[in-house]
């Protein structure tokens, strides 16, 4: 009989707030994570807005020396791992620890710190370069820094694929466990790239926001007025088990994964497929791995970047898979609140629709005032709805066409 896996532990950082009672809380109320970056001089930027994680104090979760020099992807993936941990209850230690694995996604790793060193190179020459550098901003560092600080020396991994990152993470890290190469793992997203080039770069591709005087109204995902993606930074991580293990000790579950799916675009380096044709073989093959009809679907927390081709694309897509019952089913973008955390966001969006099935309720989007007239289903505006959800699917879609979903059920 194949494997049961159920999420016993959650752990955010979010531009929202620090935890997952804080960060729920805000979600759930329909509050902004979104203001003016401070982390450089961005008046020269056509976007001057982004989503900060704030009052976020690394000495609280690493050892001191790390905390001085770890960068802070690094550091939010170790204090929401963290979190998780000590929520989900679990012990490593020397009878486990070579079956507790971690994945975790990371889009662009430490970019702020390449950008700083290659200043110090052109000014200071090479002698000047941190011996800490390469170590610093490689992603899989993540999942590296997780194991060594919870001793966990199961399967280590770490996924690069774009916003898909930390949904491919957690999907992976599913896999593992369903064919029995792990008992537990550590997994979701992790990114933290507001800095110079990452703003500048999405300007030049003209895929950010510039509605600069308005930061709580810029993400408005499936609006007529949407003119483009919030930076966002922070990290999800879930602590996956198999269903035995956590009912042999006892642990809370907030629900367990199904299905996952995967698919490619081949279609354009960033502009998603049209008429979401990448995303619906993506869903369908979620489905078809969790064996359900889209009948049983009540949730879906939507990619929903606040982009004009990706939010119509998600939407058709959305309407092609679940045919006449696509009306019926609710659908949120959380990234309204959050902006979009890159590779970090489908671990904090797995996070959140764990969340949404456990406490029976689908949060909202934000910024709806005007839905766009071929964006017609039901997102959930302004207000969070208390529903019944006993299945939910979470979709994550990256450039380079590389797109994931998986699906939740309430545990029983």
């Amino acid at each position: 009989m194949e494997r049961r896996v159920v999420i016993t532990g959650v752990g955010l950082v979010t531009p929202l707030g620090i935890g997952v009672d804080e960060t729920w809380t805000a979600l759930c109320a329909g509050k902004s994570g979104i203001g003016e970056i401070t982390r450089f001089d961005a008046s020269t930027y056509a976007t001057k807005i982004a989503a900060e994680v704030k009052n976020f104090h690394p000495e609280d979760f690493l050892q001191k020396k790390d905390a001085k020099r770890m960068q802070p992807f690094l550091a939010y993936a170790i204090a929401a791992t963290r979190m998780a941990v000590e929520d989900s209850g679990l012990v490593i230690d020397d009878s486990n620890e070579n079956r507790v694995g971690i994945i975790t996604g990371c889009g662009l790793g430490g970019l702020n710190l390449i950008e700083e060193t290659s200043v110090i190179v052109r000014k200071k020459g090479p002698k000047r370069i941190s011996p800490f550098f390469i170590p610093m901003i490689i992603g899989n560092m993540a999942p590296g820094m997780i194991s060594i600080y919870f001793g966990a020396k199961g399967p280590n991994s770490s996924v690069a694929t774009a916003c898909a990152a930390g949904t491919h993470a957690v999907g992976d890290a599913y896999n593992t466990i369903v064919r029995g190469a792990a008992d537990a793992m550590i997994t979701g997203g992790v990114e933290s790239v507001i800095s110079p080039c990452c703003i500048g770069g999405f300007n030049a591709m003209k895929a950010l926001s510039t509605r600069n005087d308005e930061p709580h109204k810029a993400s408005r995902p499936f609006d007529r007025d949407r003119d483009g993606f919030v930076v966002g930074e922070g990290s999800g991580i879930l602590v996956l088990e198999a269903l035995e293990g956590a009912l042999e000790r006892g642990a809370h579950i907030y629900a367990e994964i199904i299905g996952y799916g995967m698919s490619g675009d081949g279609y354009h380096m960033a502009a998603p497929a049209p008429n979401g044709e990448g995303a619906i073989r993506c869903m369908r093959a979620a489905l078809a791995n969790a064996s359900i009809s889209h009948k049983k679907i009540d949730y879906i927390n939507a990619h929903g970047t606040s982009t004009p081709l990706n939010d119509l694309y998600e939407t058709m897509a959305i309407k092609e898979v679940f045919k006449d019952d696509a009306l019926k089913v609710a659908v949120s973008s959380t990234k309204s609140m959050t902006g979009h955390l890159l590779g970090g966001s489908g671990g904090v969006e797995a996070v959140f629709t764990a969340k949404s099935i456990h406490e029976n309720i689908a949060p909202p989007t934000i910024n709806l005032d005007n839905p766009s007239d071929e964006c017609n289903l039901d997102y959930v505006p302004h207000i969070a709805r208390k529903m019944n959800i006993d299945y939910a699917m979470t979709n994550s879609f990256g450039f380079g066409g590389t797109n994931a979903t998986l699906i939740l059920k309430k545990y029983s």
